[in-house]
């Protein structure tokens, strides 16, 4: 159990909450608690996806300013190496993890939500990159991930001007994939998520390492990279289930065991 990060697990859907009142700044101590249970989603073979929630008033709004306001330039190249990586092994879990963003998700806030595979947000969100006005610049990913997801044009004006976006810009351009109302947010990530309690756990662990991993390259390796995790899955009892059920009951009616 952490301080301000912990992990529960229910019916095969894991929920990385993050309690750090008032605003769920991510501090170093949040930030190492981050990647903890982002390692026990990886590895916990009961957990099948994965929801980021920061509880119903906020996501997150941002990194500690008042722990990094101090820090010299050697004191932030051990700090950021360790920020990033953090972040990346939520952006790492070979599952589905969708944030559930409700209230603010600024600056580090934003980029942990960026690290998920699907954004729901409440309809009173408000997202941005603001590093920008503190004289920085995005440092856990929001130069990366958000130009990937929204394109270069529209990041460059979020992060050079650090203007908030509300839910419905957001949706808009592509920085959340859906928004409801706010009590409905946690909901709307578990009905998302619980989809995958039965699901082919390594069909789906190759199908999020193909799109993330081909993504970064040409298409020929993107396919290539396709390739060797479709004949992989051969290997697997699910494989043999699936296809054996849908032989002999029709397509959907699989009980997948997860190996």
């Amino acid at each position: 159990m952490g301080e301000f990060v912990n992990l529960e697990v229910e019916g095969g859907v894991a929920t990385m909450r993050l309690d750090r009142p008032k605003m769920n700044a991510l501090n170093s101590v949040v930030q190492e608690e981050i990647r903890a249970c982002a390692k026990e989603a990886t590895e916990r073979d009961d957990v099948k996806a994965v929801i980021v929630y920061g509880g119903e008033r906020v996501f997150a709004a941002g990194a500690d300013i008042k722990e990094m306001a101090d820090m010299s330039y050697t004191d932030m190249v051990k700090h950021s190496s360790a920020l990033t990586s953090a972040f990346s092994a939520v952006a790492a879990i070979p599952k589905p993890v969708v944030a559930a963003i409700t209230g603010y998700a600024l600056g580090g806030g934003c980029e942990l939500a960026l690290c998920a595979d699907i954004r729901i947000a409440a309809d009173n969100a408000v997202l941005g990159q603001p590093e920008i006005l503190l004289g920085i610049i995005p440092g856990a990913g929001g130069t990366q991930r958000l130009t990937r997801l929204v394109g270069p044009s529209k990041a460059k004006d979020i992060i050079f001007t650090g203007r908030f976006v509300n839910a419905e810009e957001a949706l808009a351009i592509g920085l959340v994939d859906k928004v409801v109302p706010a009590t409905e947010v946690y909901a709307a990530a578990q009905a998302w998520a619980a989809q995958f309690a039965q699901a082919a756990t390594f069909a789906l662990r190759a199908a999020k390492e193909a799109i993330d991993r081909g993504s970064e390259t040409d298409l020929l390796t993107g396919l290539e990279i396709e390739r060797q995790q479709f004949a992989a899955l051969f290997a697997t009892q699910d494989r043999t289930i699936g296809m054996t059920s849908f032989v002999q009951n029709g397509p959907g009616k699989a009980e997948f065991v997860g190996g």
